[in-house]
């Protein structure tokens, strides 16, 4: 119980480092939360301030997600095995909370898709590169960086269907779908309206409007 216990409080505390709010007020000498769809994640950071700019968070996301796991694989020499599983999950998926529910942001922070990213690479880097194509992939065929998002989160809960690892990881990858398409209802309800931001129309953007 006490390595759980450590366990989701460095996940969830690695998770609070939230990147686009930090990068926003250093470089942009803004509050990225009062623009665009109002959270702190890299998707309105790639809206509301540039492509540049929300890759750069994307990726310092996702290394949230990525540390998190390797911390703990280190310390309590945990595999992607049956009894190493449990850990590297409630890892990851804490500084997914943490990165959604930051508790100095009044719980407001993003979706959790890059941290997300950064976990499934942390338990096995194909497993996350695989990961990468299919949310890039769906991502520009579709226009929708929540269609994409979709397509990742399916492939997540198969992949730890897949490993075989036990119960307590494929309920919390379930878990961890479900909330994060609870969070994207709101842009899957502006894309059957058409009024949700297309990818293709940022990328041709040149400067933040």
């Amino acid at each position: 119980m006490r390595d759980i216990l450590i366990v989701i409080a460095l996940g969830y505390i690695l998770g609070n480092f939230q990147t686009s709010y930090i990068l926003g007020k250093v470089i942009k000498k803004v509050d990225i939360r009062t623009l665009g769809r109002g959270n702190a994640g890299a998707s309105n950071a790639v809206e509301s301030l540039g492509w540049k700019f929300g890759v750069i968070v994307a990726v310092l996301d996702a290394f949230k997600g990525l540390l998190a796991v390797l911390l703990v694989r280190y310390f309590f020499e945990a595999s992607l095995d049956t009894q190493g599983a449990t850990l590297l999950y409630l890892a990851g998926y804490s500084a997914i909370l943490g990165h959604i529910f930051p508790f100095y942001m009044n719980f407001k922070g993003g979706k959790g898709t890059a941290t997300l990213v950064g976990l499934m690479l942390g338990l096995n880097p194909w497993f996350g590169m695989i990961g990468i194509a299919i949310i890039f992939a769906l991502t520009f065929i579709t226009d929708f960086v929540a269609i994409g998002t979709v397509g990742l989160l399916v492939w997540m809960v198969a992949g730890t269907v897949y490993f075989n690892i036990g119960w307590v990881p494929t309920l919390i990858a379930l878990g961890g779908a479900l909330l994060s398409v609870y969070l994207h209802w709101p842009n899957f309800k502006r894309i059957r309206n058409n009024e949700e931001g297309r990818l293709s129309r940022v990328l041709k953007r040149k400067k933040v409007e």
